[in-house]
């Protein structure tokens, strides 16, 4: 095999291992663990919840949950009960980040998105993804 043609040879596979596509997703499962972390979230008493597909949209993802919590210990109770449910739904590797205002947890095919009230509306991340919401402060009188 001549220089040229290995040459080749390594540029195919790169470009290969860069085609490659993402496996397909489990709907039927996404939707479990989504379901999960909605409930627990609602009975945490968080408000504002929505859900964003991002399928065909994003490829770091496929649904986002974004939530208000009105102070930081709810924020941690709720990422805590969260990392739990997502456990319990076979999904072991978390990653968490956060924040004085907010709280992130990564679960690979969903990422959850946990804001105080000010930061979710400084942030606005709906709005990112086309996602149209009232303002919180309109939330609030309703």
């Amino acid at each position: 095999m001549n220089q040229n043609n290995l040459l080749d040879t390594l540029q195919h596979n790169r470009k290969e291992q860069y085609i490659q596509k993402k496996p397909a997703v489990d709907i039927e499962k996404l939707q479990k663990a989504v379901n999960a972390i909605v409930e627990s979230l609602e009975g945490d008493k968080a408000e504002d919840i929505v859900v964003i597909d991002l399928i065909g949209k994003a490829s770091f993802a496929d649904r986002m949950i974004i939530a208000t919590g009105m102070v930081d210990r709810q924020i941690l109770a709720m990422a805590e009960h969260i990392d739990k449910v997502l456990f319990d739904q076979g999904i072991k590797k978390i990653s968490v980040e956060r924040s004085n205002d907010w709280v992130l947890l990564d679960a690979g095919d969903i990422i959850v998105h946990l804001f105080r009230a000010e930061a979710r509306e400084y942030y606005n991340i709906e709005r990112i993804w086309g996602v149209d919401i009232p303002e919180i402060s309109e939330m609030s009188q309703v």
